[in-house]
């Protein structure tokens, strides 16, 4: 249950009706029947019944309904978040970490080379990110 932490869906707090042999579950705050005094845990249904593993902080697991990670960040399970410092395809980084804002134009009283200062400050944030090449 927990080398491929895959679960069903997010926390929710009733047990299915049928669950298959092997199939995972979070259990949300206020858990009835079966997952009774589990809030939180990872519940998985075995061929003995219910198995619960109560998460530490960081664990995760992938939704198998979604694709979303999810994790157990300060006593709750967090979805669809990573928290990366760089992403990288075929070894380019295409997102890494957040530079300066680029400020708006102002004054001047040539348009044209105020509009192509900030395009070419828009690129260079662009290529900093890994976002263009």
């Amino acid at each position: 249950m927990l080398l491929c932490p895959v679960v069903e869906g997010g926390p929710q707090t009733d047990p299915p009706a049928g669950p298959e042999i092997g199939a995972c579950y979070l259990v949300d705050a206020g858990g009835t029947g079966d997952w009774s005094g589990q809030d939180g845990a990872i519940a998985c249904f075995t061929a003995g019944g219910w198995r619960f593993v109560q998460p530490i902080e960081g664990v995760g697991v992938l939704a198998r309904d979604s694709g979303e990670p999810i994790q157990w960040r300060s006593g709750a399970w967090e979805a669809g978040i990573a928290r990366l410092q760089e992403v990288r395809i075929d070894g380019h980084m295409v997102l890494g970490s957040r530079q300066p804002a680029i400020p708006d134009p102002v004054g001047g009283a040539i348009i044209d080379s105020e509009n192509r200062a900030i395009v070419v400050a828009i690129l260079g944030a662009l290529r900093t990110h890994g976002l263009i090449g």
